[in-house]
């Protein structure tokens, strides 16, 4: 690679880019961990990208129609933090950079959405970033159609490597970008040929430019260090109406001693090498040190865009105060005032009509009176949309001829629409659900676990939630799904037992800002317990007391959650009968009974009683309401499952796996002994 020859050709881009270089060199040294190689690589690329063609005002980092800018291989996030300090954003400063990957410092290992306002999504898991992208692209077709191209008009720019397009997800991706035609998505792949054990070539052989053609896109090569050859394929690929791919063909580590070696991906960190690499940019500041003249260029392209984010706004407020006002309600996550009610009259008339219908279908019956109040809502499934009933007559269905369309077939890709939705969500303006099976949550298991990092509201509808599916058998029939779900931080799981709390617990999950909700739903019908009608939302309060004994004294506590509430009724009926006093509490979140004080948790789950928690589901996570809490483990039992399903109708399933009010009732006398 002759780079004397780079630098006499473009003498102020080059130098523009080497600040990025010498940046990340010296806050991996400094933190004596992270990864130099790709920032090294693409500097060229974001140089010309960020001078050239993004729309973004420094200033104003959550400006809503900013061009988003990805990295979806967030290893090498030092590029991104050295175009935050370079162009001026406020929150990355200088020190900032001096305290890379330390504790405290917002220049954490990978880009964190919740720590950066400018960083658009968190990514280090490989091929989320890209995912999320078809997510911010589709979050953008959505908003153009019913805001106009006046509002809302930018394009979703990601910069992904090898081993994003290796992982199995990008191809979810990819595919269902294509088939969309989402022309407002352009992806940069870093084509350096390099990946932490060697040469790609030692684990894939995808010719990616077919790969991608064959999807539906629109599909460059180009020399990645070449501005001229970065300038013009950026210009195609916001004239074509397919979603592009350009092929950066790049040398990760450029001009170091490890450049094109798979050392070249990680920490840089031997002086020597680079004070040598310095040099050969014609790099003479010590460490993090940028000329002003450079610093000032770049601070010039952080300001390009404040013009053009002032006349947006003069377009915002020339809309009609009705409109505007809509706008500015989404991006602030609040909820209509209509929500409220709607809600509450459906709970009132459920409770007065008392149906007989599986969770799934209580759902379908809540967004059939969400839906038309929020037009932020944007539903969807992964192939089982009459399945998971998540499809209303309202929405129509998002394609390429109907943009305005608020339903999604994502096809049967979890992951990727999982991962699509987190970007919807954080694109802003946009309320995603998606449904599969409950099973599959393994599937779309990583995007999950990312919401919750990230703090945002993605709703995961999830239908066939236990061994009440039947007959599809064990590999269908989710056992673990809600422990795995309820471990994770920052997640609200919601197991409803009827219609009301169905309602209830999507009234929270449509409220919250800061954190996603998985909502455990049945195949099987199920009775609605709720008949006494309460204005109030007793889900927000996590568990509450569903029946209280009335034959004397209180002696036994039943927990239980979505279809076993129904089960344990049935065994308080027959406990009351012999005389057992016996209180049911319905438990629909464990994470909100957690938040609720202490006061209030003593007063549900008294200390005396004996307890037993009803689930069929595996135990691990209940200990904490029987053991705990006042509980005491001679006291505590647990009717549930141990092990995996069987293929049977839910009925044989639920006596064979003896989750009945017989076995109920008969561990409750075997506590009392």
């Amino acid at each position: 690679m002759d780079i004397s020859a780079l630098r006499s050709a473009n003498p102020e881009h080059w130098m523009r880019a080497a600040a990025i270089r010498a940046l990340t060199l010296d806050a991996v040294h400094a933190a004596n961990s992270g990864h130099s190689g790709m920032p090294m690589g693409m500097a060229d690329v974001a140089t010309v990208l960020f001078e050239k063609h993004l729309k973004f005002d420094a200033a104003a980092p959550k400006w809503p129609d900013r061009d988003r800018f990805i990295l979806s291989a967030g290893h090498g996030s030092m590029l991104i933090y050295s175009l935050l300090y370079l162009t001026g954003y406020e929150q990355v400063t200088l020190e900032e950079l001096r305290n890379f990957r330390q504790w405290g410092a917002r220049t954490a290992g990978h880009p964190e959405n919740f720590l950066l306002d400018a960083v658009e999504t968190t990514t280090g898991p490989l091929g989320q970033g890209i995912s999320n992208a078809v997510g911010f692209a589709m979050a953008e077709e959505l908003q153009r159609a019913e805001f106009g191209r006046k509002i809302v008009d930018h394009f979703t720019y990601v910069i992904a490597g090898d081993g994003c397009l290796m992982e199995g997800v990008s191809q979810e991706a990819i595919t269902l970008a294509g088939r969309q035609k989402l022309g407002h998505l352009i992806v940069f792949w870093d084509n350096n040929n390099i990946t932490i054990d060697g040469e790609v070539g030692l684990a894939d052989s995808t010719d990616q430019v077919m790969r991608f053609k064959s999807a539906g896109w629109h599909v460059q090569e180009i020399d990645g260090h070449d501005p001229a050859a970065i300038d013009a394929a950026i210009t195609a690929a916001r004239a074509s109406a397919k979603p592009s791919m350009i092929a950066c063909k790049t040398h990760i580590a450029l001009g170091h001693a490890a450049q094109d070696t798979s050392k070249g991906h990680g920490a840089l960190t031997d002086p020597e090498q680079l004070a040598a690499a310095k040099a050969v940019y014609g790099w003479t500041g010590g460490p993090f040190d940028v000329p002003a003249d450079i610093k000032a260029q770049w601070e010039e392209i952080g300001r390009r865009g404040a013009s053009e984010r002032a006349a947006w706004e003069d377009r915002l407020a020339a809309l009609s105060e009705r409109k505007r006002a809509e706008f500015e309600r989404r991006y602030a996550l609040e909820v209509p005032r209509k929500l409220s009610a709607v809600i509450r009259a459906l709970k009132k008339q459920v409770s007065e009509s008392a149906p007989k219908v599986a969770t799934r279908k209580s759902s379908e019956m809540v967004l059939e009176v969400v839906n038309p109040v929020m037009g932020e809502t944007v539903g969807g499934s992964a192939d089982l949309s009459g399945s998971n009933n998540t499809k209303t007559a309202d929405l129509g269905v998002f394609d390429v001829d109907n943009r305005k369309g608020r339903y999604i077939h994502w096809g049967i890709r979890e992951h990727g629409m999982a991962a699509a939705m987190n970007g919807m969500a954080l694109h802003g303006g946009i309320r995603p659900y998606g449904g599969t099976f409950m099973a599959f949550t393994d599937y779309a298991r990583p995007a999950m676990r990312l919401a919750a990092l990230m703090k945002i509201p993605s709703v995961f509808v999830m239908t066939h939630d236990s061994i009440g599916l039947g007959e599809d058998g064990p590999t269908h029939q989710p056992v673990e799904h809600l422990a795995i779900s309820r471990a994770t931080p920052n997640t609200m799981v919601f197991r409803p037992c009827d219609t009301v709390e169905t309602a209830e617990a999507w009234e929270l999950a449509l409220g919250a800002k800061t954190t996603p909700s998985v909502l455990s739903l049945t195949r099987q019908n199920l009775p609605t317990l709720r008949s006494e009608h309460k204005t109030r939302n007793l889900t927000a309060q996590g568990a509450y007391v569903l029946a209280d004994a009335e034959a004397g004294k209180r002696r036994a506590i039943l927990i239980a959650t979505g279809s076993e509430v129904e089960i344990a009724m049935a065994a308080r009926a027959a406990l009351e009968a012999d005389g057992i006093g016996t209180r049911v509490v319905s438990m629909p979140c464990m994470e909100l009974f957690a938040e609720q004080d202490e006061a209030y948790r003593r007063r549900v789950l008294p200390a005396g009683p004996v307890r037993v928690g009803v689930e069929a589901a595996m135990r691990q996570g209940w200990d904490r309401w029987l053991l705990g809490e006042r509980g005491r483990e001679a006291k505590a039992g647990f009717v549930g499952m141990s092990g995996f399903g069987a293929s049977a109708p839910a009925e044989v399933l639920y006596e064979k796996f003896g989750i009945t009010a017989e076995a109920v009732a008969a561990e409750v006398k075997r506590l009392l002994g």
